[in-house]
């Protein structure tokens, strides 16, 4: 009867995970975990430590993650399950991601990348490059990004995996709006937006509509911007992803930013720097600071904005961010009268920006 009732516990608690209702799946992968220790049933106490730590890290409590991760890689080595091992390990390798720690979480991908191919496990191949290739975003590595992005797809394609091809398509739109395609940006952001609505899949309709948002953004279609970024935070609360709320708050800060309106763009920058301050994520934190600099700067108070921006240089290279690092010393450059546009060339990416407000991508 027990085991009925776990068997029972686990499917829901699944259930309301693949809808996207974390916290509600959280309290029962909780629940369940307990009576499988109980009943010393490891195999089912594994499959709920792996599930706890992919909802931590999708409402970005990236520590809890690791730490139930963790879990699941010492529950894996008891059962000599080496596959589910390697799933943890991944699992850890992207909470470090979304902390910004590109560092550790490329050498975690590096190894599960091995043992898959070893394995020639196509799917969980396909889903190594896609995350390897988000982390060479964040660390800067945008044309190798970008190519990473694309051999995966290609892959998921031959699986045909629409949640796989959905999330390609994401990274690809974000990469590729990064390099200064705009257009190419928003025909992934659309193909995405469109599978995901099929498929009803609400984390990737929420994170299409955003980058729908971010590339509309690019192109001065601020109205469309807004309406997207609105239909994605709405989302975000209801499903309790904090990660990617705070970097539409960005967005829409930014937004307000071009449009003129900087007390508004301080707001959403602060209540993103809050919820980046929870979350441990570094890069977010820096693109906060070099909005609040640059309004400064609008605002006349040149020192307090330089302040700003030069701290923004230092977080970015301590922490190996490669893009961020060229946003402030572009902003840097203009601030003293000269702007320098090199470092974009450096990175393969198409950027032009002539004067302030910035709309850095």
């Amino acid at each position: 009867m027990k085991s009925l009732e776990t068997d029972k516990l686990l499917k829901r608690a699944n259930e309301l995970k693949n809808n996207s209702r974390f916290i509600d799946s959280l309290r029962l992968f909780e629940k369940t975990l307990k009576l499988c220790k109980a009943q010393k049933d490891f195999g089912k106490a594994l499959e709920c430590q792996l599930s706890k730590g992919d909802v931590f890290r999708m409402t970005g409590d990236f520590d809890k993650a690791i730490r139930s991760y963790s879990d699941a890689v010492e529950t894996s080595r008891k059962l000599n399950d080496m596959v589910s091992l390697a799933d943890a390990k991944t699992g850890i390798g992207l909470s470090f991601r979304g902390k910004g720690d590109w560092k550790n979480a490329l050498k975690t991908f590096s190894g599960t990348l091995r043992f898959y191919e070893k394995l020639k496990d196509k799917h969980a191949i396909a889903f190594s490059l896609w995350a390897i290739a988000g982390t060479l975003r964040i660390k800067g590595d945008i044309p190798e990004a970008i190519s990473t992005f694309k051999r995966s797809l290609d892959m998921f394609r031959s699986l045909n995996d629409n949640n796989g091809k959905g999330y390609c398509m994401c990274g690809l739109g974000g990469t590729h709006r990064i390099a200064g395609s705009f257009s190419d940006s928003l025909k992934y952001y659309a193909s995405a937006n469109k599978l995901f609505t099929k498929i009803g899949d609400k984390f990737g309709q929420a994170y299409s509509y955003c980058g729908t948002g971010n590339a509309s953004r690019m192109s001065g279609k601020y109205k469309v911007a807004m309406s997207n970024f609105k239909k994605a935070s709405s989302i975000y609360k209801k499903i309790g992803d904090r990660v990617s709320y705070s970097y539409t708050l960005w967005s829409m800060g930014t937004t307000q930013k071009m449009l003129g309106d900087f007390d508004s763009a301080g707001d959403y920058f602060r209540s993103a720097r809050k919820f980046f301050t929870a979350t441990g994520d570094q890069r977010g934190l820096i693109y906060c600071k070099l909005g609040a600099g640059e309004i400064l700067f609008l605002k006349g108070r040149k020192n307090a904005a330089l302040k700003h921006i030069t701290e923004s240089i230092d977080n970015a290279v301590l922490y190996g961010f490669k893009v961020e690092k060229c946003h402030a010393e572009i902003l840097r450059s203009y601030m003293l009268g000269q702007i320098n546009l090199s470092c974009y060339n450096k990175l393969g990416l198409k950027l032009i920006f002539n004067k302030a407000p910035f709309n850095f991508p």
